[in-house]
């Protein structure tokens, strides 16, 4: 966390000062904050501080917190957003529940009606802090001025220690108005909590390791854990040590390097065979940074059933939480490795290596090549081939797009992955991708969505024109909700149920059975964006698909490349919901 800057030891100042002044003092430099009229004092004290806070207008509160969390998640710094009372507060819940859910450092300011009104249903009055009081870390609301300055120091070292999460402060207006001589240098008080993150002992990482000289089929799992705790370069040595294969979780996807020679990719619901095999067969799963989701287990039983399971997590609560572990190890990561690292030995496992590695060449992530038109998994998987020579930072909304740039993207860098992974929320990509470019503007950044999710947040497109972020767009149009019409061929015979996007006037061409392509697109997102102004492109002819790609690439503003797609594709290999590895679906 930064040192706060130097400052007389109390000074005569407003509630909104107060708290602006605060960001400035933890080093926020961008805030993503929507106005209204229980927030406006807070608005007013930030354009006093411009020149230390760049504040950006999103077009809606769930945009700006989504945008926080794009910041967040690239950086490893707190995200920061704000918004008004009531209908404001209550527009940033689901991206506070998504940042709760991935443990994103976030900061989430809400305006509050007068401290008099609240319980009279005063005029855009919620209860927010009731609201989020399970998917928070923690909350505030301020009811005494002089309480403000320790809040915000509080709700900054709780937000970035231990297991990271998002904290809610809501601020009556009356208390942003009001002036009071403040103490800087006022002391935390939260009894309870240390911040202290805990250490593994040398015991068991001793046992750690010899659990691994010991074994003959292990495999290591990683999750958002090593990225949160910056351990990737301490993973990667762990795996060169050893020679252990890796699979990495939706959230851990590159924390080691796709194109590594021991990397398996991703696992789970959607993961690569081999990975999934890999866990079936091991005889020792070492768990780093993971919480045995149940799209990465299945069938919680029969997950790793044959192996003895180490689980390394910062949070105590995780620990034998979905999954009972023989070696339980309560503490931040990166010291566990960085030890283990120091005394580990290589086991003698070249027989399992090759067994994995062979399923690698047997069972890869595919697609038809034959197709005449163009496949999401074509698309994603050219995007990921013309930009492998320089740093990308790719954003994705939910869906069958999700899972198949999780498959098709190589992954080189940690923190250049953005999804929204334990909540699911639609509407993540653009926004997120917002954020990133708000952090990163030197940076090429690159929203893979589809036209489903995208239309959650479209208005944020006029953020990006607006705000000079050059975010690029890569839709994969195919007039569906795609994931959920997979489920209804697998599990429903077909059966469309509200899974069209079009004019209801053209469901025939989707009925029971459908065909590859809807006749007539709706809407004309290039019109949209050109409306926004960005530039736009629809293209559905393979031959143009190299092309379309690098003018996108290479165009200087925001840019949105509508490749209209078939959606009878299915995102493969696919284990149903609590089902066993062998239950896997590859055809």
């Amino acid at each position: 966390m930064p040192t706060l800057s130097p400052t007389t030891e109390t000074q005569l100042m407003n509630g909104a000062d107060i708290l602006v002044k605060s960001l400035v003092d933890h080093g926020v430099e961008i805030l993503f904050a929507y106005p209204g009229g229980c927030s406006m004092p807070m608005h007013q004290s930030l354009t006093k501080y411009a020149d230390k806070i760049r504040t950006i207008l999103p077009r809606h509160e769930q945009g700006g917190a989504f945008a926080a969390q794009g910041y967040a998640r690239s950086t490893g710094k707190v995200g920061v957003c704000m918004a008004t009372s009531g209908p404001g507060a209550t527009n940033l819940v689901t991206a506070i529940a998504d940042a709760k859910l991935d443990s994103i450092p976030l900061i989430a300011i809400t305006g509050q009606v007068p401290t008099w009104n609240i319980g009279l249903d005063a005029f855009q009055e919620t209860p927010i802090v009731e609201v989020c009081r399970g998917i928070t870390k923690h909350h505030y609301m301020v009811t005494d001025i002089r309480d403000l300055a320790r809040v915000m120091k509080e709700a900054f070292f709780i937000a970035t220690t231990g297991r990271p999460g998002p904290v809610l402060i809501d601020m009556p207006k009356n208390i942003q108005q009001e002036k009071v001589s403040v103490d800087w240098n006022v002391p935390m008080n939260l009894p309870g909590y240390t911040g202290k993150n805990k250490t593994a002992q040398p015991e068991q990482i001793k046992q750690i390791a010899a659990a691994i000289k010991l074994a003959k089929r292990p495999l290591i799992y990683a999750g958002g854990g090593i990225i949160a705790g910056n351990a990737s370069a301490d993973l990667r040595e762990l795996v060169r040590k050893t020679g252990i294969p890796i699979t990495m979780t939706v959230m851990g996807l590159g924390a080691y390097p796709s194109e590594g020679p021991l990397s398996l990719d991703m696992l789970g619901m959607h993961g690569s065979v081999y990975a999934n095999w890999a866990i079936r067969d091991c005889d020792l799963l070492i768990a780093l940074g993971v919480r045995f989701d149940d799209r990465v287990t299945g069938k919680v039983e029969a997950f790793a059933k044959h192996a003895k399971i180490i689980h390394v997590d910062i949070d105590a609560s995780e620990i034998n939480k979905n999954k009972t572990a023989h070696i339980p190890v309560c503490s931040d990561v990166k010291p566990v490795l960085q030890e283990l690292n120091r005394i580990v030995e290589a086991p003698d496992i070249a027989p399992w290596v090759k067994t994995v590695l062979d399923w690698k060449d047997s069972y890869p992530f595919k697609f038809d090549a034959g197709f005449e038109g163009i496949l999401q998994q074509h698309a994603i998987a050219e995007l990921s081939r013309l930009t492998q020579d320089r740093k990308t930072f790719f954003t994705v909304g939910v869906g069958q797009h999700q899972m198949w740039s999780a498959q098709f993207l190589k992954f080189k860098h940690p923190r250049t992955w953005l999804s929204s992974s334990g909540l699911g929320t639609m509407g993540f990509g653009l926004p997120a991708a917002m954020g990133v470019q708000a952090a990163h503007p030197d940076a090429l950044v690159v929203d893979i969505d589809g036209d489903g999710s995208y239309q959650m947040n479209i208005q944020e497109m006029a953020t990006c024109f607006c705000e000079k972020l050059p975010v690029k767009v890569l839709l994969l149009d195919n007039q569906h909700l795609g994931m959920v019409v997979q489920w209804e061929d697998r599990f429903h015979d077909k059966n469309r149920a509200h899974t069209y996007l079009g004019p209801i006037d053209h469901l025939e061409a989707t009925g029971k059975g459908g065909t590859n392509f809807v006749s007539e697109r709706y809407p004309d997102f290039v019109t949209i964006a050109k409306g926004y102004g960005w530039g736009a492109a629809t293209i559905s002819q393979k031959s143009d698909l190299t092309g379309a790609i690098e003018e996108m690439i290479s165009s200087d503003g925001p840019y949105l490349l509508n490749v209209q797609v078939p959606y009878v594709e299915h995102v493969l290999p696919m284990i149903p919901g609590g089902r066993t590895v062998d239950d896997m679906i590859l055809e």
